[in-house]
């Protein structure tokens, strides 16, 4: 438990005991750190109910907990507020239970359930491109979080992988390629192990035959019968649409891992293909969809809406599922391998698609009333002139470019300070990985999720102010200390000396707090700012507190306590955000 929570739970029964709610109780950080390290403002909302004066009802509390000795002082101020200060003692019994806990302070989930982070979303056919970065990184940061706190957490890449593109590329292959056996219905097989196609073919198909289905009525008649056949499950087709399948996400795979994303889960909507019909017809016996014009869609509209929320449409017309429906048979499967929560970290500009698809699932008896579902929405990824990026052609860079481009600039930066300048090639190269990706990460996962930012890869890959590769190198400069105290005895960490170690203790023990202030409001830039800020309060602490010459022998153990939990504490932050810190360089 983290001490924020220990102090929320002892004045929540000082005022359960006084007679009101304990939910008044709760403590956070001050915001006059001169006066207090913590204040509870609960005493101002208890007055009205309590038809007493906020000050009398604070002076009780106070009063209430005055005996307890972890207390230095718990004060009274303005109208009603109670501004508190721990004793040292217990801040240095605080910090060295931080320090033996694996978990770091924070407490375990008491009833965890399975957790699935949707938060891929990438289209076979396709390279990966600047677009799909902010899902990959927020996603797979949150995944680790939730994991870290005790839920069973799972990422799926979620692949846009069936439809009508996946029809338009076999009519366009049929039209240059005829003679291919995929396209002869008395060929019995086997089909060729290897793709005929390979992903960069993939791409520029896509688009051509896109485009030749705007054009040519009768290629889009061949394409939705192509789309249709695959469907049902032609084989020739279904041979094909492996092939696309498999080199995509074989591609998709060497990004991500450079990037250091990995998802639990490759599924996409053809996965759920064959759940849709039963699912359907569950939704119309039970009075969920409904006949609309010839299609079936899902009246999701409420009473209390203040905007309009259109019907969900499950199926056109001419009897085809939409997108829609794809996504609420995955609900339904998602659901049914037991998961309790769904986090779908994708664009917010699809708010409301996720809205009607959410409300239908539930209309639908889909989705069972405990799931809980929740579209995570992010902002875009913007140029130095503060448009959403695109290249010279106006297509959106490759995400396999920004991560070779950024790579670069980081070795020219570590060149630049000298850094690993003597070490093996191998481990210099790696470390230089760790600080473009580190960099990469941190200039994105340091913005609120819902805010668009700039990419500004010269801010990004700056060993100084706000950025990864400071964190990075904060990080190895303490283990450089430590490895400097090697013979030292390090810990138990006993003794508060001043305001530098006062307040680096207080810091570090915030970490619980970060951690599920990061879960509840699905937003890494809490945790990103936590590991900024630990950083610069430990860079004032070492510059204050002289921890090697320091000839009191417990108080350098003590604080050589307190340098390997920080340096423990930020190497698990940046973790969480899914970065790599090196040993040294």
């Amino acid at each position: 438990m983290s001490l924020l929570s220990e102090l929320t739970a002892l004045f929540g029964n000082a005022f359960a005991a006084a007679g009101l709610d304990p939910e008044l109780g709760e403590v956070v950080p001050s915001q006059r750190p001169e006066l207090a390290q913590f204040q509870c403002n609960g005493a101002m909302a208890a007055a009205k109910a309590a038809g007493r004066s906020p000050r009398d009802i604070a002076g009780d509390i106070a009063a209430a907990v005055a005996s307890d000795p972890r207390f230095a002082r718990v004060d009274v101020a303005g109208p009603g507020f109670l501004n508190i200060t721990l004793a040292d003692a217990a801040l240095a019994d605080a910090i060295e239970r931080m320090r033996l806990d694996d978990r770091l302070g924070l407490a375990p989930v008491v009833a965890p359930h399975k957790v699935i982070v949707d938060h891929g979303g990438p289209n076979v056919a396709k390279s990966l491109h600047v677009g799909h970065l902010r899902p990959a990184i927020i996603g797979q940061a949150l995944k680790r979080v939730f994991s870290f706190a005790g839920y069973e957490a799972l990422g799926d890449v979620h692949l846009g992988d069936w439809g009508a593109p996946m029809g338009q590329l076999i009519a366009e292959l049929e039209r240059r390629n005829p003679n291919w056996p995929y396209f002869d219905d008395s060929f019995t097989g086997p089909f060729p192990d290897e793709s005929p196609v390979s992903v960069a073919e993939l791409e520029e198909l896509y688009p051509t035959a896109a485009q030749r289905v705007k054009d040519d009525p009768v290629f889009a008649e061949t394409a939705r019968r192509a789309t249709f056949e695959l469907q049902n499950g032609r084989p020739g087709s279904r041979a094909l649409w492996n092939h696309f399948r498999r080199v995509s996400v074989d591609a998709m795979l060497e990004i991500y891992d450079e990037l250091g994303v990995h998802f639990d889960l490759w599924l996409g909507e053809a996965s759920v293909h064959d759940r849709i019909a039963p699912m359907i017809e569950k939704m119309k016996s039970n009075g969920a969809a409904v006949e609309s014009q010839g299609a079936l869609i899902v009246e999701v509209a409420e009473p209390t809406d203040k905007g309009e929320i259109p019907p969900l449409m499950l199926m056109k017309s001419d009897g085809a599922y939409t997108y829609a429906a794809t996504d609420v048979a995955t609900i339904d499967d998602r659901a049914d391998h037991g998961a309790r929560e769904v986090i779908y970290v994708v664009d917010h500009r699809q708010a409301l698609h996720f809205e009607q698809v959410f409300r239908a699932a539930r209309k639908g008896g889909v989705a069972p009333a405990g799931m809980l579902l929740d579209h995570t929405g992010f902002g875009t990824v913007n140029g130095l002139d503060g448009k959403p990026m695109k290249t010279r052609d106006g297509n959106l860079p490759r995400l396999a470019d920004l991560l070779s481009d950024v790579v670069k600039r980081a070795t020219d930066r570590m060149d630049e300070r000298g850094l690993a300048a003597d070490h093996p090639e191998d481990e210099r190269s790696r470390i230089a990985w760790m600080v473009g990706v580190s960099a990469l990460k941190f200039g994105d996962l340091s913005n609120h999720r819902a805010s668009d930012y700039i990419f500004d890869l010269d801010r990004f890959t700056s060993f100084e102010g706000k950025t990864g590769p400071y964190l990075l190198y904060a990080s190895v400069r303490i283990g450089s200390i430590l490895r400097n105290a090697d013979d030292e005895k390090i810990g138990p960490i006993t003794k508060v000396a001043g305001d530098a170690d006062r307040g680096l203790i207080l810091h570090l023990t915030r970490f619980g707090e970060i951690v599920e202030r990061t879960m509840t409001l699905r937003a890494p830039n809490h945790l990103a700012e936590y590991a900024y800020e630990l950083s610069q309060v430990f860079s004032r602490f070492y510059e204050e507190c002289h921890i090697l010459s320091e000839p009191d022998t417990a108080q350098r153990a003590s604080w050589l306590g307190v340098a390997v939990l920080t340096r423990r504490t930020l190497v698990t932050s940046l973790d969480l955000l899914g970065i790599d810190v090196p040993d040294r360089m």
